[in-house]
C-alpha cells in the first residue's frame, strides 16, 4: 500500500468512536452475555431486573474498564484497516485510491477486516465475558451455602468458598494472567473460531449497509452526509449486523464463558450440537432482541464519533 493511500487518522478516529460506543452499549452488552451464557433468566426484562436487584446498577458495568481501554484500540484497528483497505483495493483495481468502492470492493474489504479483527478482538471479548459472568459462575456456591447452613462450621466453610468463587478474577490484568497460567496463549483465543464465523459475515452486514444508507440519505452525490444521516445509517447497520450475527455470537459467548475448571464444550461444533440437543434451536437466537436494541445506539455513536473525528482532523 502506498504511503499516499495510508491514513493514520482513520485509526485515531476509530479509537474515539470505539471508546464512545463502549460507554453507551456496555450495560446491554452485560445483559446479552448473561442471557446467552448464563442460566435462570426468562427474558431480557427479567435478566435486567435480576441484575439490578442482586448487584445494583453497578452490575451492568462489570468488566467495562477493560473494554473501554481495549475496544477503543480494537475499533481503531477495525476502522483504520477497513478504510485503508478500501483505498488499497481502489488503487489496485482502478489506479485511483480515492475512487468510491463498488459493493464487491466493500464486501472484500469488510471480510478482510473481520478476519483481522479476531486477532485483537478474541482476547478482549474473552476477558470481558469472564468478568461479566463472575456472579453467574458463583451461583453453585450460593446454593451450597443454603443447603449446608445447618451447622455454623459448615456455613463458615461455604461462605469462604463463595467468597473465593465471587472473586475468581480480581480484575482484567489478573484475569489475563490466570488464563495464561492455566491455559497458555491459546486460552486467550478460546472461541476464536466462532468469532471468525460471527465477524467475517458480520462486518459485511455492518459496513455495506452503512455505506448504502449513507448514500441514500445524502442530499446529492457530491455532498457529505448530515450528522443525523450518519447517526441513523450507523444505527440501522449495527442492528442488522448484530441480529444476523446472533447465532454465532451465542456460540462464541458460551465458548468464552466456559471456564477451564468447569469446561463443557470441546470446540465450536460440540458447542453447537450440545446447545441444540439440550435447549433446542431457539437457543441460538437468545439475546437477539438485546442485540437489536443495543446495536443501534452503539453503532450510531461509533460511526458518528468516527466521522466527526475524521472531519475535524482533516479540516486542518
Amino acid at each position: 500500500m502506498t504511503s499516499k493511500n495510508f491514513h493514520l487518522d482513520d485509526f485515531v478516529a476509530g479509537w474515539i468512536g470505539g471508546a464512545s460506543s463502549v460507554v453507551v452499549g456496555h450495560p446491554l452488552d452485560t445483559v446479552k452475555t448473561r442471557l446467552q451464557a448464563g442460566k435462570g433468566y426468562q427474558s431480557m426484562t427479567h435478566c435486567m431486573l435480576t441484575i439490578y436487584r442482586k448487584e445494583t446498577a453497578a452490575g451492568f458495568f462489570k468488566g467495562m474498564s477493560f473494554p473501554v481501554a481495549t475496544i477503543a484500540a480494537y475499533n481503531s484497528v477495525v476502522f483504520g484497516f477497513f478504510s485503508n483497505a478500501q483505498r488499497f483495493i481502489s488503487e489496485y483495481r482502478y489506479g485511483d485510491g480515492h475512487r468510491p468502492c463498488s459493493t464487491l470492493d466493500l464486501t472484500v474489504a469488510s471480510m478482510l477486516t473481520g478476519l483481522v479483527s479476531v486477532g485483537l478482538g478474541a482476547p478482549v471479548d474473552l476477558v470481558k465475558i469472564r468478568l461479566q459472568m463472575q456472579t453467574q459462575m458463583a451461583r453453585p456456591a450460593e446454593h451450597f451455602q443454603l443447603a449446608g447452613s445447618v451447622s455454623s462450621g459448615s456455613s463458615m466453610t461455604v461462605r469462604a468458598m463463595h467468597s473465593s468463587s465471587q472473586t475468581l478474577y480480581r480484575g482484567p490484568v489478573h484475569c489475563i494472567g490466570s488464563i495464561l497460567q492455566a491455559e497458555g496463549l491459546r486460552g486467550l483465543y478460546r472461541g476464536g473460531g466462532a468469532m471468525v464465523l460471527r465477524d467475517v459475515p458480520g462486518y459485511v452486514l455492518y459496513f455495506v449497509p452503512y455505506t448504502v444508507f449513507c448514500d441514500l440519505l445524502r442530499p446529492d452525490a457530491t455532498s457529505s452526509p448530515h450528522p443525523c444521516a450518519i447517526w441513523l445509517a450507523g444505527g440501522l447497520a449495527g442492528s442488522i449486523s448484530w441480529v444476523t450475527a446472533t447465532p454465532a455470537d451465542v456460540v462464541k459467548s458460551r465458548m468464552q464463558a466456559d471456564a477451564r475448571l468447569h469446561r463443557k464444550y470441546k470446540g465450536v461444533a460440540h458447542c453447537v450440537v450440545r446447545s441444540y440437543k439440550t435447549e433446542g434451536a431457539q437457543v441460538f437466537f437468545r439475546g437477539a432482541s438485546v442485540n437489536a436494541i443495543r446495536g443501534f445506539p452503539m453503532s450510531a455513536t461509533m460511526f458518528l464519533a468516527y466521522e466527526l473525528s475524521l472531519q475535524f482532523f482533516r479540516s486542518f
